[in-house]
């Protein structure tokens, strides 16, 4: 499975009956090829984990190429399919079809665009806005037509911000026209509980034709969705499963206690047990010391 293209593999990974694929956030290529080492089948780039980690809040301020070339590192260090954040698209219909050709390039298995106007919010803070659904269907289609275009199996998922907008009939309302419009994959983002859950996907199925969507859900810390397992969301029904900003947080917060210490102690001695050894980054990024290191890159 390894020959077909990005797309094609997260596809075949979430045909698999009653599969929900955990997609933890790669912040960095280092961080996308432990993914790969922990036995993950794929991996996440998030919006607010690229830009906070540029220095920048999550409000679209960075740019494609940003994008691009963290997607390109993350997928030659892990080779894994990644599912892509570009936000409200970077601009509108023409600059969309241009992402998903660039994050296709990059080696992306797919991405997701969002329905809220610019410059955007996070998900799970109050007081986001919306573009009108004909706009933001206008978007998904351009989006899809690209994807068709390249014939590789990209996955175009359609963000919806509406539960915390418009509320939860607007979110399966929304969420059906992006599907008319060539959407591959449902985000219902800022979603409050199970039973919000299993109401989307429970009416999106229903409502489905031929083919039921794919449906993507977002487990992040300290927002408005409770910790819910992977498990749970197999049961309800959901393809994909990302955990955007988790692996960042762990890793800032090792960070800061460890400079605090630095700080009081004038040395690393007391958090060397904290620590990955130089034999275990090594290990990582597969290099032996004296040794030709083997290209990964395709």
């Amino acid at each position: 499975m390894t020959t077909l293209p990005p797309g094609q593999r997260l596809r075949a990974l979430m045909d698999k009956p009653g599969a929900c694929v955990m997609l933890p956030g790669a912040f960095n290529a280092l961080c996308a090829k432990a993914i790969k080492d922990a036995g993950f089948d794929g991996a996440y780039i998030s919006g607010a984990a690229t830009s906070v980690s540029a220095g920048v809040p999550d409000v679209g301020l960075l740019t494609l190429e940003h994008f691009c070339r963290l997607i390109r590192e993350a997928a030659d260090a892990s080779g894994l399919p990644l599912i892509a954040d570009a936000d409200t698209g970077f601009g509108e219909s023409e600059m969309v079809r241009r992402t998903v050709v660039e994050y296709s390039r990059a080696g992306a298995a797919g991405l997701h665009i969002e329905d809220q106007v610019f410059p955007k919010r996070c998900g799970h803070l109050d007081g986001k806005k919306l573009i009108p659904l004909d706009h933001a269907a206008e978007k998904v289609a351009a989006a899809a037509k690209a994807a068709k275009e390249m014939g590789e199996g990209f996955i175009i998922c359609a963000r919806t911000d509406a539960r915390g907008v418009e509320g939860l009939d607007a979110v399966v309302k929304r969420a059906q026209s992006y599907l008319d419009a060539g959407a591959d994959m449902i985000f219902p983002e800022g979603l409050q509980s199970e039973e919000e859950f299993r109401f989307v996907a429970d009416r999106l199925r229903s409502a489905a034709a031929a083919k039921k969507p794919y449906l993507l859900a977002n487990m992040t810390e300290f927002g408005k969705t409770p910790i819910i397992p992977a498990q749970r969301f197999a049961a309800m029904g959901y393809s994909c499963v990302i955990f955007p900003v988790s692996m960042l947080r762990i890793a800032m917060g090792a960070v800061t206690k460890a400079l605090a210490t630095l700080k009081r102690d004038g040395s690393v001695y007391n958090v060397l047990d904290q620590m990955q050894t130089r034999e275990q980054l090594y290990q990582t990024i597969g290099y032996t010391p004296g040794v030709e290191w083997a290209c990964r890159w395709k």
